[in-house]
């Protein structure tokens, strides 16, 4: 018993020894820009096969100490700069100089790929199209909203004429058959922003927001997505937070130069020591907007924060975000078109400016109304959209050992806001409007400023407001009363050799409660528009305050609606990798996704109401919609499919691969189905009718060089749908087929980059036969952005060219929208160290484009009054930045 216990002493006395055997060194060096030998302040320097790793200082220079002797891979990589790995051999007790020189990255291709993988590798090795945006390229791409932005990623189609939210958003030809963005999911930090990209009022995009704590923005389309993520077969856009790797910060204000804007955004990071770092930032700003609408539209901000502890083997992430800003929407505007539907000519109404006014008003803002219970309430037009979120989410990532690894994010957040708008549904000639307002003989008069109450003609009213016009509008008076959401997605991977493979889990719910609360009210047409009032000869019908009916009865009062629902996704996956040769990978995923939707929504009815609590029931109080709260409607109802996705890269060398792959993907439908034949009166779906489906074929080919980098993808996709637009019923099928192309050339003080879609899209079933084989609305053939821009000295001059070829209005495809084109443009200075001044330009040209269109009637050779939603003209600002 001596005998051991003596032996077991020796062995735990060796242990040190031994370690101590084993010795410590240095690894130092320095890591400089490849062609100007400039340092790369905060490049990180990492022992490839663990988390020893450290970042450069103010002179590019590194240091690892105490690093056990033994021989490494040595990986240094920054920010746009192709990584270089080297070999390196530690000796106890000595210091090992490693000095590294790294090339440009110019179109991203040595980045590692974090959007819609389980196993991170760089783009290049990576069979999947992705496009990054980094934030030096969003500055000079002078985007005036987020939704702005993604017109610079090739094969996204943004809509982005909505305001700082509800745009319209598609993938490669995918069509936007109704608002959101269907078949992409908006991300931050890899969580869903919500899980359906097109709940009605609820888009994704009005609770997202671009600022100075985006590291970059990552847009992988078709591919993968499919497989690793739920909702989102088309493609994914994910908001890539900074998280203090790099100490420093900046501060920056910006103003309008020709319209009223003030904002300021801010942003720090740091290590803290002992694995410990954070980042936190985010930005306030209040303005009128570059539309006038005369009243303070835009006023909000939001605050995130991140906070990361490292480990030997692994990280743990917290983030954190406050959200709360009011913003104004958009809606389709008044517009007068001449020529035939397919050659059109658009022009600006006399009196109403389509590239600087908008339908709201001081005139406009405080409204009576009826609640959800049918009892009077207020709202207020400048609440616009208005989301509230605050959300919380976690990551872990750690190597268990031989070669196993767990990774998972988690997130919950509280939505909910409201959204305002008013909407036109139609324009007529004054005396016109009045008689189907209120029959022959109809008095109009102005219901509030100059002239309230004073009779008006027609004629009279031409020489106030320049056309003689008036607009019936509805106004979306909806309250977003829940809009929760959780997400939880877990997956364990296991390395062998050449090997990899992946199971996962994903977990989410989502609930959409919201309350429709709609009015009809009379405008006339001009810059910040005017109430109107409208009276019968006999006086047996008369509006107030221009409003003509609480409800919306030009649409059968259709739309004041009330729903609480609740929609559940569960969602195995497995995904596996195999490095065949050192050129040749190949990868496949599956995943099921499964689903539950239960919760109920009301139908409406006609009452008496006295909302302005007067006393007496006027004639707009006599046939009030409120909501029929004593009969709601159950839903309830499970939905399941499968996806998968194959993918072949082959890498020909370090700068030049091919891949492709075939992918088949889902997409469930949710609060959408509601208020169709869709739903049955036992709250089931239509068999087939649940979600959606995306089959797609993609083919690419990518090079990067210090010179110039390529990134061209083939694509062929076939597309399944069912949706409604408030009372109409979709249920198509579409196939598209095109490219899309994205480059990058840099010599000297040149940047030019470019991206362009090619798609040729078609309708190849339709409830309307007479819609099969024609263009699906509002696709283009061609999408492209050229941004060109030079450096001088301590400033750089840069411009965009954005433009698309025409599109039609709708599926029938009688009216063309006419393809236009318009220039961004951007000058920026370094006054002193630290200390910037940027001017942007949007839309430099003022030039008038549209969108979108309503399927209003036209005739061709005459002056027709449509409704159609333009870009905004020119608008200016002027930031100045400090970083620190």
């Amino acid at each position: 018993m001596k005998r051991k216990l003596m032996q077991l002493t020796l062995l735990l006395l060796m242990v040190p020894v031994i370690s101590f055997a084993q010795g410590t060194g240095v690894i130092k060096g320095k890591i400089t820009d490849k062609k100007t030998g400039e340092p790369l302040v905060g490049a990180s320097v990492l022992i490839k096969g663990t988390y020893t790793g450290t970042i450069t200082d103010a002179n590019g220079n590194y240091q690892l100490t105490k690093v056990k002797a033994g021989s490494f891979d040595l990986v240094a990589q920054f920010i746009s700069y192709n990584k270089v790995q080297k070999s390196v051999t530690v000796k106890d007790g000595q210091t090992a100089t490693v000095n590294f020189a790294l090339s440009q990255d110019l179109i991203g291709l040595d980045q590692v790929v974090v959007t819609g993988v389980v196993n991170p590798k760089s783009a290049i090795n990576s069979s999947v199209s992705l496009t990054s945006l980094k934030p030096k390229a969003m500055e000079e791409f002078s985007a005036t909203t987020t939704a702005e932005l993604f017109k610079n990623i090739p094969g996204v189609h943004s809509e982005s004429t909505g305001g700082e939210g509800n745009a319209n958003i598609s993938v490669r030809g995918v069509p936007i058959s109704t608002g959101g963005a269907k078949f992409l999911q908006l991300q931050e930090d890899g969580m869903p922003v919500m899980q359906f990209g097109d709940i009605s009022f609820g888009n994704a995009d009005i609770f997202l927001r671009s600022d100075q704590t985006v590291a970059r923005v990552e847009a992988l389309k078709g591919g993968s997505a499919s497989t690793l993520a739920s909702n989102s077969p088309a493609g994914i856009i994910n908001f890539i937070s900074k998280t203090g790797v790099k100490k420093g910060g900046s501060i920056g204000t910006t103003i309008g130069l020709d319209y009223q804007t003030f904002r300021t955004d801010f942003d720090y990071g740091a290590p803290l020591g002992n694995g410990f770092r954070f980042n936190i930032g985010g930005f306030y700003r209040e303005g009128v907007g570059p539309r006038n609408a005369g009243f303070t539209a835009n006023k909000g901000g939001q605050i995130k924060a991140n906070f990361t502890k490292e480990f030997d083997k692994g990280y743990v992430r917290l983030y954190l975000k406050h959200l709360n800003d009011r913003a104004i929407s958009y809606m389709p505007m008044p517009v007068m078109v001449t020529g035939t539907g397919s050659n059109p000519t658009y022009k600006s109404i006399p009196g109403f400016d389509l590239k600087h006014a908008a339908l709201q008003s001081p005139y406009f803002i405080h409204q009576l109304s009826v609640d959800a219970n049918g009892n009077s309430r207020s709202f207020n037009m400048a609440d616009g959209m208005h989301p509230i979120s605050d959300a919380v989410g976690a990551e872990f990532n750690f190597d268990l050992g031989n070669g196993w690894t767990v990774h998972d994010r988690g997130q919950l957040a509280f939505n909910h806001g409201s959204f305002n708008s008013p909407f036109p549904v139609s324009l007529k000639p004054a005396d016109e409007m009045a008689t189907s307002l209120a029959g022959a003989g109809a008095t109009l008069s102005y219901a509030n400023g100059a002239n309230a109450g004073t009779p008006l003609t027609q004629s009279q009213l031409s020489n106030l407001n320049g056309n003689g016009l008036l607009m019936l509008l509805h106004t979306f008076d909806v309250q977003l009363n829940n809009l929760d959401n959780f997400t939880n997605d877990v997956h364990i991977s296991k390395q062998l050799d050449n090997f990899h493979v992946t199971a996962g889990y994903y977990h989410a719910s989502q609930r959409i409660a919201m309350t429709w609360l709609w009015q009809t009210y009379l405008t006339d047409v001009q810059n910040q528009p005017r109430l109107m009032n409208v009276a019968s000869a006999d006086s047996s019908f008369y509006s107030e305050g221009g409003l003509t009916a609480h409800g919306v009865p030009a649409w059968g009062n259709c739309c004041t609606r009330g729903y609480d629902m609740t929609y559940t996704i569960d969602a195995p996956y497995a995904n596996m990798g195999v490095d065949v040769t050192d050129k040749l990978n190949v990868d496949a995923s599956v995943r099921y996704d499964m689903g539950d939707a239960f919760g109920y929504y009301l139908g409406n009815e006609q009452a008496q109401v006295d909302v302005n609590k007067d006393g007496n029931i006027s004639p707009v109080e006599q046939s009030v919609t409120v909501l029929d709260n004593s009969n709601p409607h159950p839903v309830s109802y499970s939905y399941h499919y499968a996806s998968y996705s194959v993918g072949a890269n082959y890498k020909f060398d370090a700068h030049k691969a091919v891949f492709a792959r075939y992918s088949k993907g889902g997409r469930a439908n949710a609060d959408r189905l509601l208020y169709t034949p869709f739903i049955t009166a036992a709250g089931k779906t239509v068999k087939g009718l649940s979600n959606d489906g995306i089959k797609q074929a993609e083919l690419g080919f990518k090079y990067n060089s210090p010179v110039a980098g390529i990134f061209l993808t083939g694509f062929y996709n076939h597309v399944d749908e069912q949706n409604t637009e408030f009372n109409k019923i979709i249920n198509n099928k579409y196939k598209s087929y095109g490219a899309e192309l994205e480059t990058v050339i840099r010599t000297g003080n040149l940047n030019i980059n470019s991206g362009g879609t090619f798609t040729k899209a078609e309708i190849t079933k339709s409830l309307t036969a007479d819609n099969v084989g024609n263009t699906p609305r509002r696709v283009p053939t061609l999408m492209y952005n050229i941004s060109p821009s030079y450096t001088i000295g301590k400033g750089a001059l840069g411009m965009s060219l954005v433009g698309t070829t025409k599109v039609y209005s709708q599926d029938d495809n009688s009216v063309v929208l006419p393809g236009f084109a318009y220039v961004n443009a951007f000058a920026n200075y370094a006054i002193t160290k630290g200390l910037s001044l940027r001017v942007n330009v949007n839309n430099l040209t003022n030039t008038l484009g549209f969108t979108e269109m309503e399927a209003d009637p036209f005739t061709n050779n005459s002056v027709n009054y449509m409704r159609a939603r333009p870009i905004t003209g020119r608008a200016t600002t002027m930031t100045v930045t400090y970083s620190f």
